[in-house]
């Protein structure tokens, strides 16, 4: 394998431990590779205000990649420099479809402004001030970066199926929890495709990057990127996807297999 020129590493499951913390071993090495000129790009299903708690561990290069590539954040400057927008008709036009097809299901609309609800919606995660509860017609009255739709009673790969039945395509489905939540963005906007973009502004190609990841939203980046390396404890068909296994989260897997790429030695 030649030299990663760009590491693309998911958080959850991935990067940071159970716990919701990046190790110092970890952030050590994640240093260390940057110091080398090679940037890590935090690449994530979450949301622009989950993400910002790990900020302090992008490097000079500023970029995260957030909501399963609908924003790309600069954060040095504190503003979006990619927003890659759900057309609005066509998402409350699949949103009615899937709940006729699938009753009991409910949705909630991401956006750069936050994360707001239908009242059936039973969100998991303490919800921030100012938080509106409407119908989803109602909440596409702003640029909208992924949809979320959520079943209590349904296995998550069998609500993925009967949604991709519905969706035919028009819009990208993908899941990355454990309980029945599909994450629904724009047509073509992935973790691969916007990476793409990242990486061809910083002069790199697919081939000279390595990637890692855990649950289904991260198959695109994983199967674009010239290596890819599945968790310990990914979901299969991750591991089946990716050209090699890492640790598990908790044993800083992604730092470790970083450390032998690069050569880093000890590093504290």
């Amino acid at each position: 394998m030649t030299t990663p020129r760009l590491v693309a590493t998911d958080l959850d499951g991935t990067l940071v431990r159970s716990d919701g913390s990046i190790s110092p071993y970890t952030a050590g090495v994640l240093a260390a590779v940057e110091d080398l000129g090679v940037p890590v790009v935090f690449v994530t299903g979450r949301p622009l205000r989950w993400t910002e708690v790990v900020f302090e561990h992008v490097g000079s290069h500023g970029l995260a990649i957030v909501s399963n590539g609908a924003l790309v954040w600069d954060v040095a400057r504190h503003e979006p420099r990619t927003v890659r927008t759900m057309d609005a008709a066509t998402a409350v036009a699949v949103s009615e479809e899937l709940r006729a097809a699938v009753p009991g299901t409910a949705f909630a609309v991401e956006s750069l402004d936050g994360i707001d609800l239908e009242p059936g919606f039973m969100e998991r995660a303490k919800l921030p001030a100012g938080v509106r509860r409407a119908p989803v017609a109602e909440l596409f009255d702003r640029p909208a970066l992924k949809l979320l739709a959520r079943h209590e009673e349904l296995d998550p790969e069998e609500f993925w199926a009967l949604a991709e039945d519905v969706v035919q395509g028009r819009l990208v489905i993908t899941w990355s929890s454990s309980t029945a939540l599909l994450e629904i963005s724009a047509p073509e906007v992935t973790k691969a495709s916007t990476l793409a973009q990242v990486a061809a502004g910083l002069g790199v190609d697919a081939a000279d990057v390595i990637a890692f990841g855990d649950m289904p939203n991260d198959l695109p980046m994983l199967t674009w990127a010239g290596t890819s390396y599945a968790m310990a404890d990914a979901h299969p068909s991750v591991v089946a996807a990716a050209d090699h296994l890492a640790p598990g989260h908790d044993e800083d897997g992604v730092a470790q297999v970083l450390a032998g790429v690069f050569d880093l030695g000890s590093v504290e």
